[in-house]
């Protein structure tokens, strides 16, 4: 799937550096940038791109007004320098929100879960639709990796990177990225985290002993504050 994204920023530095990003990420396409609101009004309306990255900030419409207008089908980013906009930012349905200055990884986790979100979106209008597995895209050794969700056996952090464990592979990918971040692009429904530093899916356990999961020689083990959730998983799983 590719995404049609455009850029609204008053800044001229910040919007070449989104531009930037948007052109090292695959299933992102630009369509339109712009130095104001009210110059992308028209084109908004009347082609209404799959993202906006807009600027919350700015001269005579900013982000917040302008945002009121913008067509369903398109999902907000929200870019802002001013951390106090984040609550507010969710009021008008935004996607996500980058707070300036922001990485290319902090770019690409965004840009993950507006994938995600139109993926689940066009299964959930499309129930018999047998297209393209859901994905994300990991940074890792300079490169963007393309990986299948129902690949994935579990995810393990360490410090400020992580190793993602894929079935069938003996060496892991590594990326920097926080768990907290990596959880909220894996669907809830297909992984569970069960210990600050693991998250697995739940399809693919098979082995279970002590309270520790077993894949192959690797035990996970399941922390206390995550022991109840678990409990329940498995439960549901028994009944």
């Amino acid at each position: 799937m590719t995404l049609s994204c455009c850029i609204i920023d008053d800044e001229p530095l910040a919007l070449a550096l989104i531009e930037n990003y948007v052109s090292k990420t695959p299933f992102l396409q630009l369509t339109g940038k712009f130095s104001s609101a009210i110059a992308a009004s028209s084109t908004i309306q009347t082609n209404p791109p799959d993202i906006l990255y807009l600027d919350i900030q700015m001269a005579e419409l900013n982000g917040m007004e302008f945002a009121q207008a913008v067509p369903d089908k398109t999902r907000i980013i929200f870019t802002t320098a001013f951390q106090q906009y984040a609550l507010e930012s969710y009021k008008v349905n935004a996607l996500d929100y980058l707070l300036k200055p922001f990485s290319y990884a902090e770019f690409l986790a965004t840009a993950n879960k507006a994938l995600q979100w139109y993926l689940l979106h066009e299964k959930a209008n499309k129930p018999d639709n047998t297209g393209e597995e859901e994905c994300i895209y990991v940074k890792a050794d300079y490169r963007l990796i393309q990986v299948k969700l129902n690949n994935i056996l579990y995810v393990e952090g360490q410090k400020d990177y992580l190793k993602i464990f894929l079935e069938g592979e003996t060496q892991p990918i590594i990326t920097h990225m926080t768990m907290k971040t990596m959880e909220e692009l894996l669907p809830a429904k297909n992984f569970i985290r069960v210990h600050r530093s693991f998250i697995v899916q739940k399809n693919k356990i098979r082995i279970i002993e002590r309270n520790r999961i077993v894949f192959n020689k690797t035990y996970i083990p399941v922390s206390d504050s995550y022991k109840e959730a678990f409990q329940v998983f498995i439960e549901e799983k028994m009944a």
